[in-house]
């Protein structure tokens, strides 16, 4: 037998099949050893042949064949192909998407736990063999753990009994289960009308695609949760995703009550050996269901019959290293491979996905309304210019005040949302006007109170907080902007009994940091949560009455054309934690630009008038979805090695733009708005196409363009243009 491998390489000079001879038990999917260029690696098999394509005596057997069962199912090949040809990375890179790192590198191995069984009963022991006696008469009650049973017997008595043949010793896998704990059963859910009408859709349309835009609070989930059920029914699995791992632990919960062991959780949070487990769990058939965040689309499942994209609109569902896929495309994919529903769901659907909704490529589900019909939270608008003059310099408006201390009287809970981490955005100083900038990266460094310290957000440097000035030797340094480390100081000043808890990227440490947050919170040992956009969407909290915003127009000023779609969800989906139980919820939103028309939208949850409005600009501007933004990025560490691959990379494109003039609506070559990042600096080619016609030329310049000491990428309607 002969068998076709990819070795697991990640380079192109070795993005070919290569042939050796294998034994029996090697089948299409198998992990294997081979020797290539005097060294052993790790290949996947592909394919398997009776007869050799060229000269036997040049075949060289297969090493050696990890895992008993295939790691890789049969949908993973197609997929390797798509991703490989549409993104232009060598096949190994595609197909290391579908294993756990540790797996591929060996770091991680199975479990077991080992039992000791009778093997025969009517063995003689001798008199003194008292031990061994007790031992035997044990087991035929039935199988016990073996290292509490030497603990009980004695190891040397128990070796004896296995030695004269009268017990054996077997191995039984065990799983590392994350996020431990027997769930109750869930009450039978009766589904409200809309939420009936709704599964009848999906299951009646003809669509691939379903877009499930409904309000917060409208049910989102019990539909999903409810699909998930008829499609196990069916012999079926399913994928369901959400963009954050925060909202893992609330989603696994929900799966376990209703399904039991059927859900494994993947994200990159677990520890190695947890994360092989759940793997290998679905990969057997154990586990039905995938929950996790965006690397979960690759989950090994078969004859899947649902996948599930909460949330749809996040940007986080775009990959931002190689490859640079989108994750509902690769949705898309797998649907149309399995003949199963991809449904989307968003109380705020990204732009694209709305108008596809109401041109009928997808189909479409509206919820309105919340169960019950309980109204959505009243929002009040706080003019921090006002709140200036009046002499307020705190983060908190004299609303936000007032409210905070009517909740925290009637026993309620609060979030607090604030999307910057940190005590300060910036260090100042007075005298010279110098900004503590990071030696790697182009960027303002974040003062951090905890440690007394600097950091950099993008690469994670830490700097030493200067007594002074560095440039002028100055010592009026000023704090400038606020992050959630000030605003949970200036909250306990104000509310000294409050209990508060903090949720950003400082504070989740460990696999199970956000899960001990989140339950601290929802089991109401704090009264006020403060966060970053981790605590924005998703969460249920039924004792929330109150949800503030602060700076909630911080992201309307970006330069890049989703700025007030990010907006408008943001603000949407952060309003929506608040009043989901029996009491009415209040949201205060604190902004320097209350005129501004995204924030009009916002405040009346009008995501129509919104939608229409964005959508014609978006028109009048060929602006995605009526073009497509593609952009060629040059890293190098060195200035002119990016330079030289900017040029050949600008002119190769230009000559395409001279045959193509009608494809082209922007083209021109610049700095990045991030100078610097990592110790890297960075160029970029942007351009506007009408179509995506020229993308694999595009994508081909790229790759013949990149050297070793630069490196060119492209990115499509990329999700962070900085």
């Amino acid at each position: 037998m002969y068998c076709r491998v990819i070795v697991d390489i990640a380079h192109s000079q070795v993005d070919k099949i290569f042939e050796y001879s294998c034994a029996d038990g090697v089948e299409v999917g198998s992990r294997v050893n081979v020797p290539f260029g005097g060294r052993v690696v790790e290949g996947f098999v592909i394919g398997l042949s009776a007869t050799p394509s060229f000269d036997v005596s040049k075949i060289k057997p297969v090493a050696q064949v990890y895992d008993e069962q295939p790691a890789l199912v049969p949908e993973c090949f197609r997929l390797m192909e798509h991703i490989s040809r549409r993104y232009r990375v060598p096949r190994a890179v595609a197909l290391r998407l579908f294993l756990p790192s540790e797996m591929r590198l060996g770091r991680v191995n199975e479990v077991y736990t080992k039992y000791i069984r009778i093997d025969d009963p009517n063995i003689i022991l001798g008199k003194a063999a008292k031990k061994q006696i007790a031992a035997l008469a044990e087991l035929t009650s039935g199988d016990c753990e073996y290292s509490q049973f030497c603990q009980k017997y004695g190891r040397s008595a128990v070796g004896a009994l296995i030695e004269k043949g009268g017990a054996q010793v077997y191995k039984v896998r065990r799983s590392r289960t994350p996020l431990p704990g027997e769930e109750e059963d869930s009450e039978p859910v009766e589904l409200s009308p809309a939420q009936s009408a709704a599964l009848r859709h999906i299951e009646d349309s003809p669509a691939t695609v379903e877009l499930i835009h409904g309000v917060t609070g409208s049910g989102k989930t019990e539909i999903y949760l409810s699909y998930i059920a008829e499609v196990l029914k069916r012999g079926r699995t399913a994928i369901f995703l959400v963009p954050e791992i925060s909202l893992t632990p609330q989603m696994l919960r929900q799966l376990r009550k209703r399904f039991k062991g059927s859900a494994a959780i993947m994200h990159s949070g677990l520890s190695a050996g947890e994360r092989f487990d759940e793997w290998w769990r679905l990969r057997s058939g154990e586990a039905k269901i995938a929950i996790g965040a965006r690397s979960a689309i690759f989950a090994p499942l078969e004859n899947i019959g649902a996948i599930i994209i909460d949330e749809e609109h996040d940007p986080s569902y775009c990959s931002e290293t190689a490859p640079r896929y989108s994750t509902i495309d690769i949705a898309k994919l797998r649907a149309q491979y399995n003949g199963c529903k991809l449904i989307l769901g968003s109380a705020t659907p990204a732009v694209e996905d709305y108008l596809s909704a109401t041109q009928g490529k997808y189909g479409l589900v509206e919820l309105p309304d919340r169960i019950n019909k309980k109204p959505l939270p009243e929002m009040i608008i706080a003019d921090m210019r006002r709140e200036v003059r009046r002499g307020n310099n705190s983060p908190f408006s004299s609303a936000l005040r007032e409210e905070l201390a009517s909740t925290l009287a009637a026993g309620n809970q609060a979030i607090i949302f604030l999307n910057r981490r940190g005590y300060a955005k910036t260090v100042i100083c007075q005298d010279c006007g110098y900004v503590a900038k990071c030696d790697n990266c182009d960027v303002s460094l974040v003062y951090h109170s905890d440690e007394n310290c600097l950091k950099c957000h993008y690469c994670g440097a830490k700097y030493r907080m200067p007594p002074a000035c560095p440039e002028c030797g100055g010592r009026h340094l000023r704090y400038g902007g606020t992050g959630t480390q000030r605003v949970v100081a200036d909250l306990k000043e104000l509310f000294p009994v409050a209990r508060i808890l903090r949720m950003d990227n400082d504070t989740v440490t460990g696999k199970d940091g956000h899960y001990k947050i989140l339950s601290a919170f929802g089991n109401h040992e704090a009264d006020i949560l403060v966060g970053t956009q981790m605590i924005a969407k998703g969460h249920d909290f039924p004792a929330v009455t109150l949800v503030g915003i602060l700076d909630a127009d911080m992201s309307l000023h970006f330069s890049d054309y989703r700025s007030g779609e990010r907006t408008f969800q943001l603000i949407t989906q952060v309003a929506g934690r608040s009043g989901r139980a029996d009491e009415k919820g209040r949201v205060v939103l604190q902004t320097y630009s209350p005129e501004n028309y995204i924030l009009r939208y916002a405040v009346n949850y009008d995501y129509k008038g919104f939608f229409e409005n964005e959508i014609r600009v978006r028109k009048a501007t060929s602006f995605p979805p009526y073009a497509l933004i593609c952009r060629v990025m040059v890293t190098a560490e060195r200035d002119e090695s990016a330079l030289e691959v900017l040029k050949s990379v600008y002119f190769a494109i230009d000559g395409l733009r001279r045959s193509c003039p009608d494809e082209f609506i922007f083209f021109n070559k610049m700095h990045s708005p991030i100078k610097k990042l990592q110790g890297r600096v960075r160029y970029q080619v942007l351009m506007r196409l009408r179509s995506d016609r020229l993308l694999p030329d595009i994508y081909d310049i790229a790759v013949s363009s990149s050297t070793s000491a630069a490196l060119a990428y492209v990115e499509e309607n990329p999700a962070n243009l900085s």
